[in-house]
């Protein structure tokens, strides 16, 4: 990797259109993140041949050069002593690349500021579930038989691991509500608070909620006549969703109006209250029929039509990732593994990540250039480790075709593990490791499938460099 020098920075910012093009600019662990007046101005294959970046891309309304860990906190010092700019947290950014974003943009960046803050604990519980599933799966190191079968004084370790794993999912609208009400701009600790209303132990647990409701045996509350079955919403995402949206508003609506030497007494429990209300007798009712709408609509669609649903989500994808819209699908996992107990799109997730790696090692192969050569190695070794934006934006959409070469490899493996109804606990890591997030029953189909993302791309991207001779 280029040293990063403040002449390299310079060169950053006259490809980008001048310093008068730059409103706000911060930084993350591996990308400067700019806010442009402008992206027009933008010189794409300028700023791409600078030694020091690594990768160039538009999202969510911020313009994302990717300079690599350590080496961008040197180039983020430079680039504001050369701009004069401020430094700007993170959400600086975001509230000012929201003003260049339509209403779809804004939708989307609000289910990915919602779903990321929580990924850690969402993705911890699904390496934590696979563990578990090692233990008591059957057929994995013995015939017929788990390890807590033959290692007996290893079952209790088992029953703890799956409780610490299973409280996320059990919990989950306690974490969407946290971070769903700090986005709308409320108290997360009254968003925690709601998403536990909505799991209470008192409720009828709503995976039990099916077998009661076929039995008659439903809990209900009367309120004035009015009939409120008592049911919660274990691993449901929608409910918690419009709730924690009415409570920040109304918590926000409120501290306006109340003086505040009475704001504690009023304010929370006057939007708990509501809100709880609203949650039992109308929010959790409609947004738990359209949930189970959106799960059954996938659901059908992959049991009907395995191969086209896999196609079509294994070719789509890595676009998806292009734009943002995937984090849309983050919702969806989640609803799925809260309503069946597994998703059988995160899955196809893992493998486009490990193709998008394989495609960037087959430029590693094919390029005369050593600082192509480092960074394909390198970006390939993070996709395959389930962290695809260096070898994506950093390789190979710069050259397209590798891109091309990853989704094809990415549709194919995503068609036969659909086929043969592969399932992951939850999310987990989206590469090589997300094996460990899949049902044991599942993992040599989806071994096939990873063998495939790893071949596919791989041939098909060093094959077209050398057969076509692209200059790489």
């Amino acid at each position: 990797m280029a040293k990063v020098t403040k002449q390299a920075v310079e060169q950053i910012v006259e490809a980008i259109g001048g310093k008068d093009n730059i409103s706000t600019a911060t930084h993350c662990v591996t990308r400067l993140r700019i806010v442009l007046h402008d992206e027009s101005q933008v010189d794409q294959e300028t700023l791409e041949e600078i030694d020091i970046v690594r990768g160039a891309f538009s999202s969510g309304g911020q313009y994302q050069i990717i300079i690599g860990q350590g080496a961008v906190e040197k180039a983020y010092d430079h680039l504001t002593s050369i701009t004069n700019l401020e430094e700007a947290s993170k959400d600086d950014a975001k509230a000012a690349a929201s003003q260049n974003m339509n209403w779809l943009q804004r939708g989307i960046k609000m289910l990915a500021d919602i779903f990321i803050p929580i990924l850690p604990a969402i993705v911890t519980a699904g390496l934590l579930l696979g563990l578990n599933n090692l233990l008591t799966g059957p057929d994995i190191f013995y015939e017929g038989q788990s390890v807590i079968d033959v290692h007996t004084q290893w079952a209790d370790l088992a029953d703890i691991i799956a409780l610490i794993a299973n409280t996320a999912f059990a919990f989950l609208p306690a974490l969407i509500g946290w971070s769903a009400v700090h986005k709308f701009g409320g108290s997360p600790l009254l968003g925690i608070v709601l998403g536990l209303i909505l799991v209470n132990p008192d409720l009828l647990n709503a995976w039990e909620y099916p077998d009661a409701l076929e039995e008659g045996s439903v809990p209900t509350w009367n309120l004035f006549g009015l009939e409120i079955e008592q049911v919660g919403y274990q691993g449901q995402v929608l409910p918690i969703l419009l709730a924690s949206y009415i409570l920040a508003k109304m918590e926000i609506a409120l501290k306006k109006r109340v003086p505040d030497a009475i704001q504690m007494l009023v304010v929370a429990p006057t939007v708990l209250l509501v809100t709880g209300f609203l949650g039992f007798i109308i929010i959790g009712p409609v947004m738990f029929t359209v949930g189970d709408g959106i799960t059954t609509f996938f659901v059908n669609t992959f049991e009907q039509f395995a191969w086209l649903g896999g196609l079509l989500y294994g070719l789509l994808y890595a676009p998806l990732v292009v734009t943002g819209l995937h984090h849309t699908f983050l919702a969806v996992d989640l609803q799925l593994v809260g309503s069946t107990g597994g998703t059988f799109l995160w899955p196809i997730l893992a493998l486009s990540n490990i193709a998008q790696g394989s495609a960037a090692f087959a430029i590693m192969l094919a390029t005369r250039s050593e600082n192509m050569r480092g960074l394909s190695l390198s970006s390939g070794i993070s996709a395959w480790l389930g962290v695809t934006e260096p070898a994506m934006f950093g390789v190979n959409l710069r050259y397209r075709f590798p891109f091309v070469c990853a989704v094809i490899g990415a549709a194919i493996a995503a068609t036969y593990i659909s086929i043969s109804n592969v399932l992951a606990t939850s999310i987990g890591v989206g590469g090589v490791p997300g094996i460990f997030s899949i049902f044991p029953e599942d993992w040599m189909p989806f071994i096939i499938g990873m063998v495939i993302v790893m071949i596919v791309p791989f041939v098909l991207t060093y094959l077209y460099a050398k057969i076509r001779k692209v200059d790489v």
